[in-house]
């Protein structure tokens, strides 16, 4: 596909650029650039060569994507400091925001093979998010900001949280058209297994603190 048109689909999910020239200024498109040069050499067995345009494009970018990556079109870096490693498999018009990781898990029986993510088409990772290991997430799914996926998740699904958990979108319809940073913002999508969560986390502190204080109050009574 042209670049006018790979362009036009990063418009249609960013607001900001009032062109596209401007869109050439983002780091994430010079990235994908490099990308595919590196890439084209790796794929040609020039191992050296593929890294030393990794290492040029990283420093220029602040975005590190491994020689080795498969990516398809109409990928889409929303700023930069994103780490993309060696097997990790990319759709096409899949967005990712900063500070995102696409990690490996390290072999136990020292052969490499595929450790690191699949992501679908149309998926989007929202800023922060870590997604871990050689895990699929499915075609239009939604990693929310700062979530921790280390397990496959549903076409479709909303990943939030520590571990990463589903949640419902407006009582369980999917959400229509493009969900920026991958992260409701209403109320609604807050699932109330997470704040149960929390309130367990709470107790488990206050609880804690109550404990100590007995103690300490004990311990002033035996000296007394």
């Amino acid at each position: 596909m042209g670049l006018m048109a790979y362009l036009d689909s990063i418009k249609a999910r960013d607001p900001a650029p009032r062109s596209r020239l401007e869109i050439l200024t983002y780091p994430g498109v010079w990235a994908l650039g490099y990308h595919r040069i590196a890439h084209r050499l790796f794929k040609a067995n020039l191992f050296f060569l593929a890294r030393l345009v990794n290492h040029w494009s990283r420093m220029f970018t602040a975005i590190d994507i491994h020689p080795g990556a498969t990516i398809g079109r109409n990928f889409f870096i929303d700023h930069g400091f994103v780490v993309i490693g060696e097997t990790a498999e990319i759709g096409d018009n899949v967005t990712i925001y900063q500070c995102v990781t696409l990690g490996g898990t390290s072999p136990d029986n020292g052969v490499a093979g595929k450790r690191h993510p699949t992501l679908s088409d149309g998926v989007i990772i929202g800023s922060g998010a870590q997604v871990l290991g050689p895990i699929t997430v499915g075609k239009g799914g939604r990693v929310g900001a700062n979530a921790v996926v280390t397990k496959d998740v549903p076409e479709g699904a909303v990943m939030v949280g520590i571990p990463a958990r589903a949640t419902m979108v407006e009582g369980g319809r999917r959400e229509p058209g493009f969900l920026a940073y991958g992260t409701p913002c209403s109320d609604m999508f807050d699932p109330a297994s997470q704040k149960v969560e929390l309130l367990r986390c709470e107790l488990e502190t206050m609880r804690k603190r109550l404990d100590a204080l007995l103690s300490e109050n004990e311990d002033m009574k035996d000296r007394a």
